[in-house]
């Protein structure tokens, strides 16, 4: 918790997400998501989201292997 008087930053961040939520509504949180996703597909294109789908499957996967070993 901050100290007396004093707000985080991680604090005010959570306290102006929840205004924003409360103003606008999780449409609002799903609409600049998707424009995010969208600009970031033109500017990256397929094969950014294949690489890091490749590497996020072979964490996975290296994760299973230590499980099994443990």
């Amino acid at each position: 918790m901050a100290t007396k008087g004093k707000m985080t930053v991680r604090e005010a961040g959570q306290k102006g997400g929840q205004n924003t939520l409360k103003k606008h509504g999780p449409s609002f949180y799903e609409n600049i998501g998707k424009k995010g996703g969208d600009a970031t597909s033109k500017k990256y294109g397929h094969e950014f989201y294949e690489e890091i789908g490749h590497k996020g499957g072979q964490k996975v996967r290296n994760l299973i292997q230590r499980g099994k070993q443990a």
